[in-house]
């Protein structure tokens, strides 16, 4: 096959977002390169006193709550069996499948001997929170990969293993709930050895809590956010009363996310370090009025929801405020404790952008070539009449927008 030929089969006509991305990988493999032939120091602004960067506040624990639109919409769809919801739930499964796989991705690069990573299925040390979180990990991606296998088979028509994996869903998703539970709200446990370190403004006995329920809250907003950006990148149908509903069911989880913090903070007497002229205390201000109180707000005028732009700009607001915990709790919280102050290197952070347009680029080519979007199985005649009010209920939306 001549040049010309295979450039337009695997590439196609270039665009300015794809010569973004070329650059971007490719800026992306040269500092690959730096760190795998160089080391951390050569790459990174890591040090002994401030040893966990960008690639563990951003790639691991911000890439595994935004992978939580999985298991918050399978158990929507098939624990509370709210199947009006099953239109978006193949693509939720595929982004928070890629999201572990990216975290993995990311984990590798933060290891100073990243070639140990099969160490802890062998060497087990139960009492470390870092081990749960491990395995939780693994597992869990396995259960992803396990959700999401039907697509695969259907593609391919192999009618058996779809009828073995779909006998199996109810069970998958069980497993996928209880492992997302247990590794989203450790990661919040893995700071509770650092009363000293971490500020007071994000250091609380109820860290493992805000990490779970900011997860689910952030997983409705994940659906929106990836729908919207699904139906413009492949020109297709937005579910709108669906992702309606969604953004109301993430108006009441902010809400209770909110109430449940400045309890807390009124608890352990902590309301004075509000209002101390700090770094810190700017950053938990924007990152509780921009990415918790405004889309809270907006999400809640029925006149924004209708509006497809102004529930996608108020579902980033909420992906932009976990984003701010995750990374103000891992870096910016702990920067006093350290004496140090930590910014992330070009190299950290092209990586960080690799992994990330990597992330939509696999998005984008599996939905292209596979099922993802396509229409789910005929629902059982058991569950007609409860659907058949759904449905009204969409209706009904579709006419008030």
């Amino acid at each position: 096959m001549e040049l010309g030929a295979l450039k337009d089969k695997y590439i196609g006509k270039i665009t300015f977002w794809k010569a973004v991305f070329f650059v971007v990988v490719a800026v992306g493999l040269y500092s690959t390169f730096v760190r795998y032939f160089f080391g951390l120091g050569a790459s990174t602004n890591l040090s002994d006193q401030f040893p966990w960067g960008l690639w563990i506040g951003f790639d691991v624990m911000t890439g595994v709550a935004l992978a939580s639109g999985g298991f918050t919409l399978a158990a929507v769809v098939y624990i509370f069996n709210i199947k009006q919801f099953k239109p978006v739930i193949r693509p939720a499964i595929l982004t928070a499948f890629l999201g572990y796989i990216l975290v993995i991705v990311g984990i590798l690069f933060d290891l100073g001997k990243p070639w140990n990573i099969w160490h802890v299925m062998v060497m087990w040390n139960p009492h470390s929170v870092m081990f749960e979180v491990g395995w939780c990990v693994m597992l869990y991606t396995t259960v992803l990969a396990l959700e999401f296998s039907p697509v695969v088979f259907e593609k391919f028509r192999l009618e058996k293993p779809l009828k073995i994996i779909k006998s199996a869903t109810f069970v998958l998703v069980i497993l996928g709930v209880i492992l997302s539970t247990l590794h989203q709200s450790s990661l919040g446990s893995l700071f509770l050895i650092v009363p000293e370190k971490l500020h007071p403004l994000w250091y609380s006995a109820l860290l493992p809590v805000n990490f779970f329920f900011s997860a689910v809250m952030v997983g409705f907003a994940m659906v929106i956010f990836e729908s919207y950006l699904s139906s413009r990148a492949f020109n297709k149908r937005l579910e709108k009363p669906l992702l309606m509903e969604l953004a109301r069911g993430a108006v009441f989880l902010i809400m209770m996310y909110l109430i449940l913090k400045f309890i807390d903070f009124a608890r352990r007497d902590a309301f004075g370090y509000l209002f101390e002229p700090t770094f810190e205390t700017l950053m938990f201000w924007l990152e509780i009025g921009l990415g918790a109180i405004v889309p809270m707000i907006l999400l809640a005028i029925p006149k924004i929801r209708r509006n497809e732009t102004a529930l996608f700009w108020g579902a980033t607001l909420v992906v932009v405020g976990v984003v701010m915990n995750r990374l103000n709790v891992a870096i910016t919280g702990m920067q006093g404790a350290a004496g140090t102050t930590y910014y992330p290197s070009w190299m950290e952070v092209s990586i960080t952008l690799m992994i990330v347009a990597l992330g939509f680029a696999a998005f984008r080519m599996i939905a292209k070539h596979f099922p993802v979007f396509e229409a789910t199985e005929p629902i059982p005649a058991s569950q007609q009449v409860k659907v058949k009010v759904s449905v009204k209920s969409k209706q009904a939306l579709m006419e008030s927008s």
